[in-house]
């Protein structure tokens, strides 16, 4: 948020996916930018947009995620990238949830998508997802990243992260690196409760090739009914309602985690088809 709201201000065009993060709301209300949506994974509509727009703009920033928190589901970033280079704008893509989880090693939406990182202007992360422990980065060319230490105001006046979230961050980070099986088991198992999920009837949406896994519900009350029964199986999964979602698109979010089973899916997903 404060990286946005730094480098964007008044007269310059933050240009996002409609499914992009609140937080990316919040830094574009604090930069004062312009900010216009395009739908979701639209690169078309979003080069349309700035064949039309960005000739009165200084300043474009094009913001995208490397996995969706809501859906589940990857960008075409190689089209991105292109559409970022014709118009001379800045890609930034947030890979809170592809991190660590997506690509051959892990390594998140560019080696998925076989692009080199270097072609990411900005790329941001979550350390308390796949890395399992707490706060975030911000990575970029190494002139960049010295710019935003010493001049962006939420990185100035904050305190650096406690030595043991460091090292336990470093740590999974490492293991991550060593074990690669671990990667390959979570993108198994994801892509069983997909095609499971979808044999018996379930609509996962647009989930593909990621372990964020939305069973989509559409009643609010019935989503929280099917909550409340998997709870009492002692499973957990949290429904996600509007405002987080549009009205009439309740889901149940599921995010596979290493050590789950097969077993353990098909016992979540009889459960869910039995009461739905």
């Amino acid at each position: 948020m404060t990286v946005i709201g730094h480098l964007m201000q008044r007269g310059d065009l933050i240009l996002y996916d409609e499914y992009s993060h609140d937080s990316l709301l919040q830094g574009g209300n604090l930069s004062q930018a312009d900010m216009l949506p395009f739908a979701h994974n639209n690169w078309q509509m979003a080069d349309e947009l700035l064949n039309k727009k960005r000739k009165y703009y200084r300043k474009v920033m094009l913001f995208i995620e490397g996995a969706y928190s809501m859906d589940g589901d990857i960008p075409n970033l190689k089209k991105f990238v292109e559409i970022k280079k014709k118009h001379k704008a800045l890609l930034m893509v947030d890979e809170c949830l592809s991190i660590g989880v997506v690509g051959e090693s892990g390594r998140g939406v560019c080696e998925h998508c076989d692009v080199m990182p270097s072609e990411i202007d900005i790329c941001m992360g979550g350390i308390s997802k796949s890395f399992a422990s707490c706060g975030g980065y911000i990575a970029g060319k190494r002139s960049f990243i010295t710019y935003l230490r010493y001049m962006t105001p939420g990185f100035v006046y904050t305190t650096g992260m406690p030595p043991a979230v460091t090292a336990s961050a470093l740590t999974a980070i490492k293991v991550i690196q060593k074990e690669k099986y671990r990667v390959h088991e979570v993108q198994e198992l994801s892509k069983y409760f997909v095609n499971k999920a979808n044999a018996l009837g379930l609509d996962t949406g647009f989930s593909k090739d990621t372990p964020v896994i939305p069973l989509m519900i559409g009643d609010e009350n019935k989503c929280i009914y099917i909550y409340q029964k998997l709870r009492e199986n002692l499973i957990n999964v949290q429904p996600i309602l509007h405002p987080a979602v549009p009205e009439n698109k309740a889901r149940l979010r599921f995010f596979i985690n290493y050590g789950r089973t097969v077993e353990d899916i098909n016992k979540v997903l009889n459960i869910i088809k039995e009461y739905i």
